[in-house]
């Protein structure tokens, strides 16, 4: 429950920011563009076997064999604001899917591992136009992830925790392409980076390639231009 809170918190200051930041910022030609996507695809991480290594072998089980998943799907949703064309900040909140792991160990047991990542972004987007409905993006930002794991051990393996979870403040990349399909919709695909950690101490990176579309809206009206003020009549004195 305090990591829930904890990351509700994070979600609601990431917003609060981006709402003061609006109020002195505006590109030059009066738009306010705001917007929020959603997208979804494949994953990857990449799981810490060295460290499950040393930790049952410094229990004296040497690990016969080893089997990793370490691909599933994920998706995620964010929002963001453009302060101009080329630079933007964005939040999100993402899962990025469940990873697993089999050991066999000598004397005879296994252990089972399963870690399911998810939580919240927050970036700074740098963005240029390749043509005008193409442009490409790259962001660089942070992650505040909760990875709750599971362990079921069977023969000499026992478990002392079997649900542990760990919420931490890692660092995160991405880049992505996106197409306009109109004013106010388009097209993304992205790859994204994410640092996490484990809840029993491991350390890796998940991949994230996701398509998905962007709504945008803001666009102030144009300023209409102020009438010229009236000409002082010429008043001819006649003699």
């Amino acid at each position: 429950m305090h990591h829930n809170t904890s990351i509700s918190r994070i979600f609601k200051l990431s917003l609060m920011a981006m709402t003061v930041a609006t109020s002195c910022a505006t590109w030059a030609d009066g738009t306010m563009p705001w917007y929020l996507g959603a997208s979804g695809g494949p994953t990857q991480g990449t799981i810490d076997d060295g460290r499950i290594l040393q930790r049952l072998s410094t229990a004296g089980l040497p690990i016969a064999s080893i089997t990793d998943d370490s691909r599933d799907k994920g998706y995620k949703v964010y929002g963001g604001y453009h302060f101009s064309p080329n630079f933007g900040v964005e939040a999100s909140y993402f899962d990025v899917g469940n990873y697993a792991f089999a050991v066999a160990t000598t004397p005879a047991g296994t252990l089972h591992g399963e870690a399911r990542i998810r939580g919240l972004g927050l970036d700074a987007v740098l963005s240029a136009p390749l043509t005008e409905k193409l442009k490409v993006s790259a962001k660089v930002g942070l992650n505040y992830a909760q990875t709750q794991d599971t362990f079921v051990g069977s023969g000499a393996v026992t478990v002392g925790n079997p649900s542990p979870s760990q919420t931490e403040l890692n660092p995160k990349i991405g880049f992505s392409l996106e197409y306009a399909l109109t004013d106010a919709l388009s097209v993304r695909a992205e790859i994204e980076r994410y640092r996490v950690n484990d809840a029993v101490g491991g350390r890796g990176d998940v991949d994230h390639l996701t398509v998905g579309l962007v709504y945008s809206w803001g666009l102030k009206p144009p300023i209409e231009p102020s009438a010229e003020p009236a000409k002082p009549s010429t008043i001819v004195e006649t003699r």
